[in-house]
């Protein structure tokens, strides 16, 4: 295998690691030797692949959320479905995600946000840049809705899809916290009646 692929798949390994731990435990609590340990690489190579912690949270968020896109693109782009029922299975998914490890979920975003965008401006820019990748998928398939008359809204697409991810951020966040699905419940049920489902 070249070098350059090997480097490629140490990389990854490391941020697919680091996902996993942070998931749970979030960035400050979590050291570069036990990311490092948990990815299986030698403790004094961590800045052959990156160049600081700040660079390797910010890499790390960056990869979650093109991952986290391309998942939904597959979920919006379905054929033989009209757009209410590709965002129904979204807001599903979600749900089921959320829902894994006592509520603890996955979710990168309700995870670290509130977190790292406070110790790091690269790394608030990439959940700005994730997130607002993330509105504009909702937002393009609401107006897909609109047009195939499968969603009725009383704003606009864009407001409409920053509210509907807004709630669902929070009620994330209030899953974790009440270790209960109800909130994420409460929010389908909610964003039924948002879109006239």
């Amino acid at each position: 295998m070249p070098a350059t692929a090997r480097t490629a798949d140490t990389r990854r390994n490391i941020l697919d690691a680091a996902q996993r731990i942070m998931a749970h435990k979030g960035y400050s609590a979590v050291g570069i030797n036990e990311v490092l340990a948990e990815a299986g690489v030698p403790k004094g190579s961590f800045y052959h692949y990156f160049a600081s912690k700040d660079a390797f949270g910010e890499a790390l968020l960056r990869r979650y959320f093109e991952e986290y896109v391309a998942d939904m693109d597959r979920v919006f782009s379905r054929s033989g479905e009209s757009a209410a029922e590709r965002l129904t299975a979204y807001w599903q998914q979600w749900r089921e995600t959320q829902s894994l490890d006592d509520c603890q979920g996955k979710c990168l975003a309700v995870k670290l946000g509130a977190e790292v965008s406070d110790l790091s401006e690269p790394m608030r820019l990439a959940l700005k840049e994730g997130t607002d990748a993330v509105v504009d998928r909702l937002e393009r398939t609401i107006a897909e809705g609109l047009t195939d008359e499968s969603v009725a809204i009383d704003s606009d697409p864009r407001s409409t899809a920053q509210v509907l991810y807004d709630m669902w951020l929070g009620a994330s966040v209030m899953a974790k916290i009440h270790r209960s699905l109800a909130p994420l419940d409460t929010t389908m049920a909610m964003t039924g009646r948002l879109l006239h489902l």
